[in-house]
């Protein structure tokens, strides 16, 4: 009996910001080296390539997710969304928004995934405090140290600002 040899490539489908993409990966690809290498989508940063800086945040399917630690197999048919889909330069997503008016970025590297992160957290429908907030956000590390600034953001759009 002949073994067949696995295949070096695999095709998917994943949805990106509502757009229809197809690709072939290698079975060992995360979704964060096919977003930013294949699709061009470098808003998605790679931090520290182990999941521990939360640079990488996006949503699959609205939840929060590390795309240093996930197979872009693993997501097939899986709706994405980035940074670049969140919104415009000439239509800031109000989480954006709010990230200028209160300074929650320094140096910006971290910003793309702590505003995915943060609109994963919205959706949640969680009651937000500014304890709950910095609590949820922990897995997001900011080397600037922005936190009370990022909270202040998050909570002016869930509208809890009044909740400090």
């Amino acid at each position: 009996m002949k073994m067949q040899a696995a295949p070096t490539t695999v095709e998917i489908r994943l949805v990106v910001n509502g757009a229809e993409r197809r690709m072939s990966v290698e079975p060992n690809v995360t979704l964060l080296d096919a977003l930013r290498d294949r699709l061009h989508l470098t808003g998605t940063k790679k931090g520290c390539d182990q999941g521990a800086c939360g640079a990488c945040t996006v949503l699959v399917n609205g939840r929060r997710v590390n795309a240093c630690l996930t197979l872009a197999v693993m997501h097939d048919g899986d709706e994405i969304a980035t940074i670049e889909g969140l919104g415009s330069v000439d239509n800031l997503h109000p989480l954006q928004a709010a990230f200028l008016k209160h300074d929650g970025y320094q140096c910006g590297y971290c910003t793309p995934g702590q505003i995915m992160s943060a609109a994963g957290l919205l959706r949640e429908k969680r009651d937000l405090t500014r304890e709950s907030v910095r609590e949820q956000m922990s897995g997001n590390i900011c080397r600037c140290g922005a936190y009370p600034n990022i909270v202040d953001a998050i909570l002016d759009v869930a509208g809890a600002n009044d909740k400090a």
